[in-house]
């Protein structure tokens, strides 16, 4: 296996990453980012760092467990629920 620029690495996984793969993208960007050794190539990621976080999120991507499947919040039903006729008593 070749040595890989993290920083390249980290850009790379940031515009290939899918609602599919954005936890475990995002799981390796971490792990890269504890490799970089000066606080100016840590600078240099924030961003896209950033970026993965504020998908997974968008997406509705939970952090997975510790070992088990991304998992994907099902939208909240936005309906609203049906009014009772005017004048009509509330069931007690």
């Amino acid at each position: 296996m070749s040595t890989m620029d993290p920083v390249a690495e980290i850009k790379r996984l940031y515009y290939a990453t899918t609602r599919a793969t954005v936890q475990r993208d995002l799981d390796k960007a971490v792990a890269l980012l504890k490799t970089l050794k000066t606080e100016e190539e840590r600078e240099r990621v924030s961003v896209f760092m950033d970026g993965l976080s504020q998908m997974r999120s968008e997406w509705g991507v939970r952090p997975a467990k510790a070992s088990g499947p991304v998992s994907v919040r099902p939208k909240p039903d936005r309906r609203k629920a049906p009014r009772a006729a005017p004048g009509a008593r509330p069931k007690r």
